[in-house]
């Protein structure tokens, strides 16, 4: 029996549209694949380099595991409350809001590294102002200024004994004074070794008593993080506003979802009930911002 020259048309269409698809399909994965890759390369390579700043030495592969492990995690948690085979709607709302979230915590590793490089400067300062007082001690009393610094290697704890014999370490390959201290500035970080390096490099050229200046830039240090430190208590109360605020709808959310699933499921799946959690994470993000923006007081 001949087949009508309609059906023809039709089934050929219906072909080619398939075709389309499934090459559109191949390109995208084959997309996604070397963006993937190349992720994977650069996220090891730039955070396995900072670890080692910090001093701790993770397989770069790892690192790329953390990131691919928190993003999967976050997906799975946006796509499963919504996913429903019958309401496309919900369904693609939840594999839209994964997909977004589920690329902002393949940030994670670096996100980690920022928290870790701050905890690890704050500690650096602290311990910087007893350092400048055992080297002004160490120059009086007739040391050297690389014998003031091995000094504060062999007697001084992490992390600043460790970046100290860094320096010194450089110093003993050839590199100049110079170089090792603006090394270690451009390592470390930190605004109050930026004024102790300049503060040295200034005395090796001129001349001036690097006794005084290690004695005056201690104080001075010390002076900085004790208003800080008030600053930080003056702000306490709008950092903890700015959590709760933060953390409020998303806790009472769960907590209705566990007590009336029957209530809260068929809004969450909702069309009205996806734009309804988009403004509200977009404006929790809005208010965070304006928050954190109010409360940092640089000294």
């Amino acid at each position: 029996m001949a087949i009508p020259l309609t059906e023809l048309y039709k089934w050929l269409a219906v072909l080619l549209m398939g075709c389309s698809f499934a090459g559109f399909a191949w390109n995208l994965g084959k997309s996604l694949s070397s963006r993937a890759s190349d992720y994977s390369d650069v996220m090891s390579t730039e955070a396995s380099r900072e670890f080692e700043d910090l001093f701790l030495f993770i397989p770069p592969r790892k690192i790329a595991e953390i990131g691919w492990a928190a993003a999967g995690v976050v997906f799975l948690i946006c796509v499963i409350p919504l996913f429903d085979i019958n309401n496309p709607v919900s369904t693609a709302a939840g594999i839209a809001l994964g997909t977004v979230f589920g690329m902002l915590a393949l940030m994670t590793p670096r996100k980690i590294i920022v928290i870790l490089k701050d905890k690890r400067r704050y500690k650096f300062n602290i311990q910087l102002i007893d350092a400048l007082s055992n080297m002004s001690n160490a120059l009086r009393a007739g040391f050297s200024i690389n014998q003031a610094f091995e000094s504060v290697v062999q007697n001084g704890e992490k992390p600043i004994s460790q970046e100290f014999g860094v320096m010194l370490q450089q110093m003993r390959v050839g590199m100049n004074f110079y170089d090792a201290m603006a090394s270690l500035d451009k390592r470390v970080g930190s605004d109050d070794l930026t004024l102790v390096v300049t503060a040295v490099d200034i005395a090796r050229k001129t001349g001036g008593n690097l006794t005084e200046i290690f004695d005056k830039i201690s104080i001075t240090i010390r002076e900085r993080m004790r208003i800080e430190r008030r600053v930080r208590t003056l702000t306490a109360q709008g950092r903890l506003q700015g959590i709760i605020v933060a953390c409020m709808p998303i806790v009472l959310g769960g907590i209705m979802t566990f007590i009336k699933p029957d209530l809260m499921l068929p809004f969450i799946k909702s069309s009205q009930g996806v734009m309804a959690i988009g403004l509200t994470v977009l404006l929790i993000g809005t208010g965070w911002f304006f928050i954190s923006k109010i409360i940092k007081i640089d000294v």
